[in-house]
């Protein structure tokens, strides 16, 4: 078993007045300071480790540490000792830290963390001690023991961050006004003011502390506070330890190799810490729950819980099921097992087989080099030949067996087995649907087909960098769990603020779950065209109501002016269909009663009626004389009564709109002079729901043409042997 890690940390936080001092309408040193030390200690908190931390603040208005003296150490106290994070310290921080009028030295301070570091982890087994200073550096610094702090920093094995308000090379830009690499100047350090004489000697001797702790990359453990709070933003994930799971690989009874397996991939559950608790109290132990079973009678007799037995509802009875028939149904397993049953193409495998909770490497046994060799030839031999082995996998033999393939897997520094469940018979849920290909209502033209594959390229979730390397550009391994983060947001703030609303989830949150802004900014143009070509229409059916008279009164009084209007279209065309008998099309002799024959017979879908309906409007059209208008015109008038009936208005609306723009290069002009005499319109909302069109618009879709008639009448009046001859007349 793997020995759990702890580590000791002090947080060191300077609360000077100088750190109070800010621009007007900007932060304080303070203020960001202390958000950073909450946003750290409810990480720790929430992540249920067992870390150990203390908090120094110095530049208080008191002493308290075990260093002080008369003129020592002075100005310091250690506000909490070595101990597990919880909502006590984050309340402290909230409330009880407050700004202070004095200043201190921060190696005075830095000191007072180290002893409280060694004196409190003394016969304590911890793998990291950390000091996290956290200071505008404007107090005056005594570098005289320098060397000696640093001395004892190495000898205990203490590391050391800085957080500033700046950059720790700030004071180099300030002097110089650029950063010296052609760049241009850098902003300013402090909200447009430069640094002062005391902190640029703070720096030197940040710089010379870190260096001397790692020369290569210690300056690379002083941060900003703007970007610790960017860090600290996400809640810490959950530590867990691996826990090993040894068993054996056999193929066959003569072939054995020792492995060890880890979990790679396994679902994060949030531990159940929920219970019940008194509404007032707040306290668990001032409710008592108890489960109590009764007779079904008036009594309702208790009857003791070892009078009970399990049922098992099959159909409408209940089989009983004692405690003994349980343990005698269950799976008998030898324990653990990772047997190999066969060998499989990697093809064969589908990727929507592969189910479970988890994926396991599986390794040789560290300790074992014939496991090694053997595991190794037959890891390169599945991947040499893109093979798969299939499994049988049980945990131990409390658990049922799996069935589940293990890949090869080769990385530079390891190789392993990644086994990955595969499901049973039961577990595959087969579904069959309608091919789309065989309806032509469903065939997409090349131009929807070509906005669909432009709107998928524009997507991509992948870039290519300038050396033709693709780089994914939304990591989702990268992407904390948003469960996991309002979660931690909540009880937080419910923690410190137990009678205020909950606030709004969390800004960048919310932007790590959006689509990237190079993807949003791709896909605008395909969108547009995938919106034209696709036009969306709300289908609403209005469900028909009934009333009582419909029920159970007289169906001769009052019936709604659907069902008239169907009735003595039934009676219309009865005598017709019995004289032309079966109608399957729309013909050239009566198309407009052919086409309401085919509406009610419903025996074709309404939009192929539709359109063998407009193929004849078209065709009387071209002969060009008054009777086949006059016929155009009557199956005009039947597409539009049947489009009402069937509450389908779109497929009218959208050819009479396109037969209205041909009019002037047809020639037609005569022709939509009667269809507006007869006024045949557009569909309005008040007549199909689903319609897209206004009453307003269908009234001046044809009152347009009229204006335009007007507009020509006064040109007809210079004939003026007409005008006499209709006066005389």
């Amino acid at each position: 078993m793997a020995r759990v890690t702890k580590s000791a940390l002090v947080l060191c936080m300077d609360v000077g007045f100088s750190m109070s001092n800010s621009a007007p309408g900007l932060e304080s040193s303070f203020e960001q300071a202390k958000k950073v030390i909450q946003k750290f200690v409810q990480r720790q908190v929430f992540a249920e480790t067992k870390d150990e931390l203390g908090l120094v603040l110095f530049g208080t208005d008191e002493t308290d540490n075990p260093l002080a003296s008369e003129d020592q150490y002075q100005n310091i106290v250690v506000h909490r000792h070595l101990m597990m994070p919880d909502f006590e310290l984050l309340e402290e921080i909230q409330n009880d830290i407050q700004p202070g009028n004095q200043q201190a030295d921060c190696l005075d301070a830095l000191v007072v963390c180290m002893d409280l570091l060694q004196r409190e982890t003394l016969g304590k087994k911890c793998d990291r001690l950390n000091i996290v200073m956290l200071t505008d550096l404007q107090n005056e610094i005594c570098s005289d023991q320098l060397e000696v702090i640093v001395a004892n920093l190495k000898k205990g094995g203490i590391t050391l961050q800085f957080f500033l308000p700046f950059p720790v090379d700030a004071d180099d830009d300030s002097e110089g006004g650029g950063s010296g690499d052609g760049r241009g100047p850098r902003p300013p350090p402090q909200a447009g003011k430069g640094l002062t004489q005391e902190q640029k000697h703070g720096l030197q001797m940040v710089r010379r502390i870190m260096t001397s702790l790692d020369e290569e990359d210690g300056l690379d453990e002083v941060y900003t506070f703007s970007d610790a709070l960017e860090r600290l933003a996400v809640f810490k994930k959950l530590e867990r330890r691996p826990m090993a799971w040894p068993c054996q690989l056999t193929i066959g009874s003569s072939l054995s190799i020792r492995i060890v397996g880890y979990k790679a991939v396994t679902e994060e559950k949030v531990k159940k810490n929920w219970m019940v608790v008194d509404a007032q109290t707040h306290e668990k132990d001032d409710i008592k729950r108890e489960t109590v079973y009764c007779l079904n009678d008036d009594n309702e007799t208790e009857v003791p819980k070892d009078d009970t037995i399990q049922g098992f509802r099959y159909g409408s009875d209940i089989v009983p099921f004692s405690k003994v028939d349980q343990d005698q149904m269950k799976y008998k397993s030898d324990g653990k097992c990772f047997s190999v049953l066969g060998f499989a193409k990697q093809n064969q495998i589908q990727r929507h087989h592969f189910m479970g909770t988890q994926i396991i490497k599986v390794f040789a046994a560290k300790d074992d080099e014939h496991a090694g060799v053997a595991l190794s030839a037959l890891i390169h031999a599945l991947d040499e030949l893109q093979m798969v082995a299939v499994v049988r996998y049980a945990y131990d033999k409390r658990s049922n067996p799996q069935i589940g393939a293990a890949f090869p897997c080769i990385k530079d520094k390891y190789e392993c087995l990644m086994y990955v469940q595969l499901p049973y018979m039961e577990d595959l849920r087969q579904y069959v649907f309608p091919s789309l290909e065989n309806s032509k209502a469903f065939t997409p033209s090349e131009a929807q087909l070509s906005a669909v594959d432009s709107l998928i390229d524009s997507m991509m979730l992948e870039e290519e960098e300038e050396d033709g390397e693709m780089v994914d550009i939304f990591k989702v391994n990268k992407i904390p769990n948003p469960q996991f983060q309002r979660l931690f947001q909540c009880l937080h703030h419910r923690g410190l603020n137990p009678n205020t609303p909950l606030p709004p989830i969390e800004p960048w949150l919310q932007r790590s779950l959006d689509r990237p802004p190079a993807v949003t900014a791709r896909c605008q143009a395909p969108l547009q065209d995938v919106r034209k070509l696709f036009p969306l229409k709300e289908a609403i059916r209005k469900k028909e109501t009934k009333t009582s008279a419909d029920i159970f009164g007289d169906t001769k009084e009052e019936e709604p002016d659907s069902k008239k209007a169907k009735l003595e279209k039934e009676e219309e065309f009865n005598l017709a269909e019995l004289s032309e008998g079966n109608v399957t099309n729309v013909g050239s002799v009566d198309p407009a009663r052919d086409f309401r024959t085919l509406v009610q017979q419903k025996s074709l879908p309404f939009g192929q009626v539709c359109q063998q309906l407009t193929h004849r409007i078209e065709q009387l059209l071209g002969s060009k004389s008054t009777q086949y208008y006059m016929k155009s015109i009557s199956c005009i008038q039947a597409f539009r009564e049947q489009s009402i009936v069937v509450r389908e208005a779109e497929l009218y609306n959208s050819y009479l709109q396109s037969l209205k723009r041909s009019v002037p290069d047809r020639g037609l002009q005569g022709f939509w002079d009667l269809l507006v005499q007869d006024n045949l319109s557009l569909i309005s909302k008040d007549e199909v729901e689903g319609s897209t069109v206004s009453k307003t618009e269908s009234i001046e879709f044809l009152a347009a043409e009229d204006k335009k008639t007007e507009d020509m009448a006064p040109a007809a009046a210079d004939g003026g042997d007409v005008d006499d001859l209709l006066d005389m007349m």
